[in-house]
C-alpha cells in the first residue's frame, strides 16, 4: 500500500514544478553529465512514498487482468490461485516449451555447441532469434501440440489461425505454467532439469532486446530464485544496460506490429507482462503471474504493477528483500556504481518504475533546475546509486532510509 507523503502540499508543488521545469532540465546536462535523463520532457512523477512489502494475498492493481498460481512443492498444495485457468498470450514464457521440446530426446551434454549457445541466450536473456530458429526448424505450432500431450497441459494451445508463425501468441495459463515447472523439476531427466534450471537461475537483468527483465519474482524475493519472464506490447524502447546498444521496442518479435482479436479466448492486443519461476531453497514454490494491462500502459507502470501483485502473494520459502519501495520519476534515469557523475553507468531505469532503496549517502551535488541535491539512494538489487532527485519524495534525504555503511 502506498504511504501518504508527509508533506502532501509540498509534493503537489514539486510535481507541478518538475513538469514546468522539464525543458530546463536539459540545460543541466552539461553540468551533471549522463546521470540525468536523456528526455526530461517526457518525465512524469507518480505519487511518492514507500510501499509496504507485507504479503496480503493477491492484490491486483487497478486496470490489470491477472492469472495467478503459487504451488508449494513441500506440501503439494496451491497457496494462491486467481483465475488459474485463464489463458493469456504467452509472450516469451513459451520458450520453456520450445526448449523442452528440443531437449525431449536429447542430452544437453551432447547437443551441438551452437544449440547450447542458442538455448543459453533464449533461457537466460530471452533472445527472440533463438526461439524463432527452433520454431521454424521444428514445426512451429506442432511444438506446442507435442508439449500439450507430453505434459498433459489443460489450457495451452498453439497460436490462433492466421498467426501460426508467431510463437508469442501461444496460449498459456497460470496452472499450466506450474505444470510445466513441475515437469522440469520432478519428471525431466536430471541433465535436462539441471540445464534448464541453471539458466533460469542465471537470468540476466538486461534481456537481449534491452528490456529490464528482473521484475516480479526477481525483485520481490531474495535469492534463490529462477525465472522465465515474458513481455509483449507497444512499450517504449528498452533502455537496460551500460552501453548504448541498439534498443528494441516492446512488441514481441514473434508478433506482427498490430493484430486483430484472433482467438476470442486470448487477448492479442493489450500489453502483457508475465513473471514465472521458482522461489526458495530447493525450488520450494513455483510462481506463475500472468498479466494484461490497459492500452497505453508504459513498461515502467506494468513493471511496477506486476511487482506489487507478486509481493502480495503467499509464497512459501520466499524472503522479501530488506529496504523501502519508492516510486521514481524521469526518463532514462541512470544507476551508477558510485554516488558521483562519471564513466560509471550500470544501467537505466524503466521510466516511472518503483525501486527498492536499501540505504542512502551523500555524494556529488546534482542539479536538475529547480532542484539540487547531494543525497543518493543505493539500490541493492542493481548494486548502484541514483540521485535522490528522481525518488518520488518531497525531502532531499529520505526520512525512513538508513545511511549507507562504508562498504556501500
Amino acid at each position: 500500500m502506498l504511504r501518504i507523503a508527509r508533506h502532501p502540499h509540498t509534493t503537489a508543488r514539486r510535481t507541478a514544478l518538475r513538469l514546468l521545469a522539464a525543458t530546463a532540465a536539459f540545460l543541466s546536462l552539461s553540468f551533471t553529465g549522463a546521470a540525468l535523463p536523456h528526455s526530461a520532457a517526457a518525465a512524469t512523477e507518480p505519487a511518492g512514498g514507500s510501499v509496504s512489502v507485507t504479503p496480503a494475498s493477491p492484490q491486483v492493481p487497478a486496470g490489470v487482468t491477472a492469472g495467478v498460481a503459487v504451488f508449494d512443492r513441500q506440501t503439494g498444495t496451491f497457496t494462491e490461485q486467481l483465475a488459474p485457468a485463464a489463458t493469456f498470450r504467452s509472450a516469451s514464457v513459451v520458450k520453456l516449451l520450445i526448449a523442452l521440446d528440443f531437449l525431449w530426446n536429447r542430452n544437453p551434454d551432447t547437443i551441438p555447441a551452437a544449440d547450447r549457445t542458442r538455448l543459453d541466450v533464449m533461457l537466460r536473456s530471452s533472445q527472440d532469434a533463438a526461439a524463432s530458429h527452433y520454431w521454424s526448424a521444428y514445426g512451429g505450432p506442432a511444438i506446442v501440440e507435442r508439449m500439450v500431450t507430453r505434459l498433459g497441459l489443460a489450457d495451452t494451445a498453439p497460436p490462433p489461425a492466421g498467426y501460426e508463425g508467431y510463437w508469442g501468441y501461444t496460449a498459456m495459463s497460470a496452472r499450466d505454467t506450474v505444470t510445466t515447472y513441475r515437469h522440469v523439476l520432478e519428471s525431466a531427466p536430471a541433465p535436462v532439469r539441471d540445464f534448464v534450471m541453471e539458466r533460469l537461475r542465471q537470468s540476466t537483468r538486461c534481456a537481449s532486446d534491452s528490456f529490464d527483465q528482473h521484475f516480479g519474482i526477481a525483485a520481490a524475493f531474495d535469492r534463490p530464485w529462477a525465472v522465465k519472464q515474458g513481455w509483449s506490447g507497444r512499450y517504449a524502447k528498452g533502455n537496460c544496460g551500460s552501453v548504448g546498444a541498439p534498443a528494441a521496442r516492446g512488441s514481441d518479435a514473434s508478433a506482427p506490429s498490430s493484430a486483430a482479436a484472433g482467438d476470442a479466448s486470448v487477448d492479442l492486443s493489450r500489453p502483457a507482462l508475465h513473471t514465472t519461476g521458482t522461489v526458495g531453497a530447493g525450488d520450494r514454490s513455483i510462481v506463475a503471474v500472468l498479466t494484461l494491462h490497459q492500452d497505453g500502459t508504459s513498461y515502467g507502470k506494468a513493471y511496477t504493477d506486476v511487482g506489487r501483485l507478486t509481493r502480495s502473494l503467499n509464497v512459501p520459502g520466499g524472503t522479501a528483500p530488506k529496504g523501502k519501495w519508492y516510486g521514481t520519476w524521469g526518463q532514462d534515469v541512470a544507476v551508477r556504481t558510485e554516488p558521483v557523475v562519471g564513466d560509471n553507468l550500470l544501467t537505466r531505469l524503466p521510466a516511472g518504475v518503483e525501486v527498492l532503496v536499501g540505504c542512502q549517502k551523500k555524494g556529488q551535488l546534482v542539479s536538475v533546475p529547480p532542484y539540487t541535491n547531494d543525497w543518493w539512494a543505493y539500490l541493492p538489487q542493481y548494486g548502484g546509486y541514483v540521485t535522490n532527485i528522481y525518488i518520488s519524495h518531497p525531502d532531499d534525504q529520505l526520512p525512513d532510509v538508513p545511511l549507507c555503511t562504508s562498504q556501500k
